[in-house]
């Protein structure tokens, strides 16, 4: 039986229940035998029906009833019944009543603290005052989610909080107390630290920052208790973030970080045990979000500013609806993605299972547009500058009833318009750098949309510029047809590059050219190489005139129309 068999059979069994009322029973009676005395509640529990007639104070003396549940447990039925569905199935139900283990070793310690005073119901809003919206940003380790909580807080002028910052800063300053002695040791080791001293220190420093108009919560909650207590006893979240990110770019990550920075929490040991942790809770914890409509997920293993561009979107469109939105939001919410390496195998060994997608249930945001495409061909058009391809794009659209899309006019014409789209591609590029992929796709998509029904494919010309761009294409688009590569020497496209460049006095020298030529070929090589181990390429030679270049075209092309 795996962790997540057991943890379903003791909720089902209501065992956490029982153990919790047998527990205090003892510290209520304290009696001199206690096997005797659990024996004789055991009976209690048969003559009743069974675990579930068992409350929290079942073997609590009348005299005695003013003790407070464990964790809240009574106090919480009533909660559990208005936040779960009432399906007997949901098997989220009673998770809140399944605590770590290691928690009765510190809570309950009462040479520690006082886990009356953990539980203390207060206010922590002030309900006189708006409420500030709350994101929560949830992933695995090195998942990237305090980089794009950041990034958040500074877009929006949200207060940003790191728990894991929040313990380390507590430990750190309260060295000498045992309780937080032992809790540095358990996040050392991998574990999550105890839940109702997490929930606390967020208490506390959401009551220190009273009028911010939202706040970013950074790597909380981590399960599906966690979730459960911060709606008890905060509030329910605006939006959950999700970063999902496959095995293998985590364990990188972590081991780069652990390098950079030095956190002890970054050892190997640590590292594995972190990432077990995170491979048997996130799944449950994405579905208990999912089910509150509460979630937005986003593949994490792409560039950072790639990743920040589709939160910020979802952001716009799920907390400022009336905020004018960036067009391509239709790349947001993805189905649920988890990696199988992360989430199926719950066993107690850490392997990496690969690093294929598992699709949760969840909604199709690309509506019926990947079906309709399915009627048209899709053909990548590749080459060097000076190699052709834009003559022969205009010969191909003319013959097959093709659409043309160019991605540098598609680029232009995006960054002519007043967008946050727009804004963010102009960052970009002012900094030195390329429009991101997703940015990239986002464009095509929405020009490839705009066309279906009155075109018979797409002729689209440069792009993909690298592998990457080919792969994300193909993941969240479709594969190509036809790859069709203008193959021309490098001397040919310098010469026709340099004699264009005499009928513009803004064209190309020949240091510009061969800079051009030069980060082509960096790019293209790779390209090709993986585009031929599909068997979709065709190399065309381009050395010759326009219409003999045009006849081999139309030959690669013959064969898929």
């Amino acid at each position: 039986m795996n962790t997540s068999e057991a943890k379903e059979y003791l909720s089902r069994r209501e065992i956490p229940q029982l153990f919790e009322s047998l527990l205090n029973g003892l510290m209520c009676s304290k009696p001199e035998d206690p096997v005797e005395y659990l024996e004789s509640c055991l009976q209690k529990v048969k003559d009743l029906g069974g675990c579930d007639q068992v409350k929290w104070d079942t073997f609590v003396s009348q005299e005695k009833k003013t003790l407070p549940p464990l964790n809240g447990g009574q106090a919480r039925r009533s909660f559990l019944r208005n936040v779960l569905p009432e399906n007997s199935n949901f098997p989220y139900r009673r998770y809140d009543r399944l605590p770590p283990i290691h928690q009765f070793s510190i809570e309950s310690d009462t040479d520690l603290s006082e886990t009356a005073e953990l539980i203390e119901e207060y206010e922590v809003f002030d309900p006189a005052r708006p409420r500030p919206k709350i994101i929560l940003v949830i992933g695995g380790p090195g998942s990237g989610k305090g980089t794009q909580s950041l990034k958040i807080a500074e877009r929006y002028g949200f207060q940003y909080i790191s728990v894991g910052e929040l313990l380390r800063k507590k430990i750190h300053s309260t060295s000498s107390n045992r309780k937080w002695s032992l809790i540095a040791k358990i996040i050392t080791t991998g574990e999550l630290a105890p839940q109702e001293t997490t929930i606390t220190e967020i208490k506390q420093k959401l009551m220190q920052i009273p009028d911010e108009e939202g706040i970013v919560i950074d790597g909380f909650p981590r399960d599906v208790a966690q979730a459960l207590s911060f709606e008890d006893q905060i509030c329910t979240p605006d939006l959950v973030v999700f970063l999902a990110c496959t095995n293998q770019r985590l364990k990188e990550r972590l081991l780069k970080r652990a390098e950079q920075q030095g956190r002890p929490d970054d050892n190997l040991k640590a590292t594995q045990r972190r990432l077990m942790n995170f491979k048997q809770n996130a799944a449950p914890l994405v579905k208990y979000f999912q089910e509150r409509g509460l979630i937005v997920t986003f593949d994490a293993d792409r560039d950072e500013d790639e990743v920040f561009y589709d939160i910020s979107v979802a952001v716009d469109n799920k907390l400022f609806p009336n905020k004018e939105a960036a067009a391509g939001s239709i790349d947001l919410d993805p189905a649920m993605m988890l990696d199988t390496g992360e989430f199926i195998d719950t066993g107690s060994d850490y392997e990496d299972q690969g690093d294929d997608q598992l699709n949760l249930p969840g909604e199709d945001t690309m509506g019926g547009f990947l079906e309709d495409l399915k009627k048209c061909k899709i053909i990548f058009m590749i080459g060097g500058p000076g190699s052709g391809k834009a003559t022969q794009c205009t010969k191909l659209v003319e013959k097959y009833g093709l659409t043309h899309l160019s991605t540098g006019e598609l680029v232009r014409s995006a960054l002519s318009s007043e967008t946050e789209r727009s804004r963010l591609m102009r960052d970009i590029m002012e900094r030195g750098g390329l429009v991101p992929t997703g940015i990239m796709l986002a464009l095509l998509k929405e020009a490839m949309a705009a066309s279906l029904g009155d075109t018979k494919g797409f002729l689209i010309d440069g792009y993909p510029r690298e592998v990457k761009q080919g792969e994300e294409f193909g993941r969240r688009i479709g594969e190509p047809h036809l790859v069709i590569c203008m193959d021309c020497s490098a001397d040919t496209m310098t010469n026709r590059l340099l004699q264009q460049s005499q009928s513009s006095p803004c064209g190309d020298n020949s240091e510009t050219v061969s800079k051009r030529l030069e980060t082509y070929y960096r790019a293209s090589i790779p390209l090709i190489a993986y585009y031929e181990t599909k068997t979709q390429l065709h190399k065309i030679n381009a050395e010759g005139t326009p219409e003999e270049v045009f006849l081999q075209v139309c030959t690669a092309m013959d064969s898929i129309f």
